[in-house]
């Protein structure tokens, strides 16, 4: 069974979440109160689309089923990378030429705002610039080559490409045919920016409730209504950003995404000059295939590393166990090292690998379905969610009309279909075509 947030439960036991800097004094809801916006979730989508209101002056309130940044936010790989998991190929290829235009128009903007939130807000969370694509086949650099082209036709030339020599000057491993650096893209301690982002929101009034599940969102003609088991939050509007772990809250939305499970490890520190051997110059690494690898270095010298994939959103066994022979494979000198944190967290894949947004009748606005892509999308979409609710629907409509497909064989079998493709998709990664 997919994991599920309720008022008790614990940060997992993450490197992040033994390393914040901010520990809340959380309060639960209690009682029935009244606002202007009410939000699910206080991930990233919920604190984003929060901040971009409070800015605007609207009173706003936040309902947390467990902690600030305890789903996604709190555990991803804490990679700034830009674009969606759908190319802008794959957009213009389903949607048109039009469509995958004004998809170019946003590619950045996501790292934009957390980038300006970050020194606007002083958030502490170690945010570094460079992400790295790491090509493992002649195939992955052509395809590496095209995207550079594509993304330079649509006005965005941050990219570098790197031959087999000067990748080694990024990565000290022998692995690799070559890669492209993004220089807009970039790193940090995730929780601890949506920790600081929770900070930035009360500090404009924003009220988070946490330890506080939601168990209905209701709407009227005249607004809506999120209720829990010990209050009710009565507002004009209801944004629902509980993407993964709704679970079936919004009985609407379960059946849009599926929650899929990525793990994560972190290495004992390993001293400045052995860090720095892996990653001279710091920036965070993901390779290109399919079920690929990502990692980066921690503030304090550890190797952060993830990867692998579990549809349905069940945790595996042994997380070290399912991640250590990639890490050895891309790192053997590190086969002596001790790992100290494993973890593994949900995002919400959606069959298409385009984010949906969307609103259910009148009152309630939704996002989810980043399918991996989750730390800028969702400050973006945080950010149009809020020009939404302001009464500018422009770029919230070009979303909204998109078509969502439902995954086939439905809610049953859509984890057993998702695991038949990217077996193919591993095979495919194995063989190199």
């Amino acid at each position: 069974m997919a994991e599920t947030p309720n008022a008790n439960s614990p940060y997992p036991p993450s490197y992040y979440a033994a390393s914040r800097n901010i520990i809340r004094q959380a309060k639960a809801l209690a009682g029935d109160i009244e606002t202007d916006i009410v939000i699910v979730g206080a991930g990233y989508s919920g604190l984003s689309s929060g901040i971009s209101l409070a800015e605007h002056g609207f009173k706003v309130v936040v309902v947390e089923a467990a902690e600030v940044g305890w789903g996604a936010s709190g555990r991803n790989g804490g990679q700034v990378v830009n674009g969606l998991n759908a190319s802008l190929g794959t957009i213009e290829r389903r949607y048109g030429t039009e469509t995958a235009a004004f998809f170019g128009t946003l590619l950045q903007e996501g790292a934009g705002i957390i980038y300006d939130r970050v020194e606007r807000y002083k958030i502490q969370c170690d945010l570094k610039r460079g992400n790295i694509y790491a090509a493992y086949t002649p195939k992955h650099m052509e395809e590496l080559r095209d995207k550079q082209a594509l993304w330079r036709r649509h006005g965005m030339d941050d990219h570098e490409l790197l031959d087999r020599t000067q990748i080694r000057q990024h990565i000290g491993s022998d692995v690799y045919e070559g890669g492209m650096i993004d220089h807009s893209g970039g790193h940090m301690h995730p929780l601890n920016l949506a920790l600081g982002e929770a900070a930035a929101l009360e500090s404009l009034g924003g009220v988070i409730y946490e330890h506080s599940p939601v168990i209905k969102v209701e709407q009227d003609a005249n607004g809506a209504t999120v209720r829990t088991a010990s209050g009710s939050v009565r507002a004009k509007t209801a944004i629902v950003c509980g993407n993964a772990y709704l679970g079936n809250v919004v009985p609407e939305l379960t059946a849009r995404i599926m929650p899929v499970s990525t793990q994560m490890m972190a290495t004992e520190p390993l001293g400045e000059g052995r860090a720095r051997s892996l990653l001279p110059t710091d920036m965070c690494v993901e390779d290109v295939r399919y079920i690929l690898d990502y990692f980066r270095l921690s503030a304090d010298h550890r190797l952060i590393f993830g990867g692998g994939v579990v549809y349905g959103g069940t945790d595996p066994a042994d997380v070290i166990a399912k991640l250590r022979p990639n890490l050895d494979k891309v790192f053997p000198q590190l086969k002596d090292v001790k790992i100290d944190y494993a973890w593994s967290g949900n995002f919400a894949l959606s069959f298409s690998r385009v984010p949906q947004l969307g609103r259910l009748g009148k009152n309630i606005y939704f996002a989810h379905g980043d399918s991996g892509h989750g730390v800028t999308g969702t400050h973006l979409f945080g950010r149009i969610l809020g020009e939404a609710v302001r009464g500018d629907m422009t770029r919230f409509d070009t979303f909204a009309k998109l078509p969502w497909i439902p995954f086939p064989g439905g809610r049953m079998f859509r984890a057993q279909y998702s695991t038949l493709g990217s077996w193919w998709y591993e095979l495919r990664d194995r063989l190199g075509i």
